[in-house]
């Protein structure tokens, strides 16, 4: 799974310690989620997504989807 936390953050001008603090989990775990090392909750993933201001969908990639649009674009 990738994510496109790191970018959504950068453009509200978002720290990942302001955002750990606005959906109430440590750093660290903001870390993992921008690396891709941590898959979150619906609850976690929904509430980051509601911070940034954009959806889910939007916000997480998962393998199966990269796969299908490199199927589209080849």
């Amino acid at each position: 799974m990738r994510t496109r936390i790191r970018e959504f953050r950068a453009h509200s001008g978002m720290t990942q310690a302001d955002l750990a603090d606005a959906v109430g989990v440590r750093r660290e775990t903001i870390v993992f989620l921008e690396k891709g090392k941590y898959n979150p909750s619906l609850r976690l993933a929904h509430d980051v997504s509601a911070v940034l201001g954009t959806t889910i969908d939007e916000l997480f990639l998962f393998d199966d989807d990269e796969s299908a649009s490199k199927q589209e674009e080849g």
